[in-house]
């Protein structure tokens, strides 16, 4: 029997659960085979691990999560500008809502760029649908309520 298909938007809101990471901005990126995160002092530390800090807005840059990982690889990798860059690759957790799975993911500086993560084709998996003309499908979150105009009454 074949499992249902979840729709997901051209973006969503990704966890990384592993390293205390929620409600990261992500755009689903089908035309990439792999995942990249926005990640700042990339640094090799020894035993074929990594340190980097994730930074998690884009004008906030107090909000930033410092995170060692294990080394998974080193992988060519030709983005969108064309030219190959060589980036270390590490492994987490992705979740999207109900959807959760082990990835692998480049580390790179996406500074300019408006989602923190790229998430790929490989990350997505089978049975998922992507609408391109939605985002937030599944992780839409409730807007922040406005504050009331109505004075309290005294009693």
């Amino acid at each position: 029997m074949e499992r249902p298909q979840s729709v997901i938007g051209f973006a969503e809101f990704v966890d990384l659960p592993k390293w205390g990471i929620v409600g990261l901005r992500g755009k689903i990126d089908t035309g990439a085979k792999t995942s990249a995160l926005h990640v700042s002092n990339i640094r090799e530390i020894g035993n074929g691990r990594v340190g980097f800090d994730v930074r998690l807005h884009r004008r906030r840059i107090d909000r930033t999560v410092h995170v060692e990982a294990k080394i998974l690889r080193r992988g060519r990798v030709k983005p969108s500008s064309g030219h190959v860059q060589t980036r270390l690759f590490v492994a987490t957790t992705l979740r999207i809502a109900m959807i959760e799975r082990e990835i692998e993911l480049s580390l790179v500086d996406r500074e300019n760029m408006i989602y923190r993560m790229l998430v790929g084709r490989t990350a997505i998996g089978p049975n998922v649908l992507v609408d391109p003309s939605r985002r937030y499908i599944l992780t839409r979150r409730s807007a922040p309520r406005k504050k009331s105009r109505r004075k309290a009454s005294g009693g």
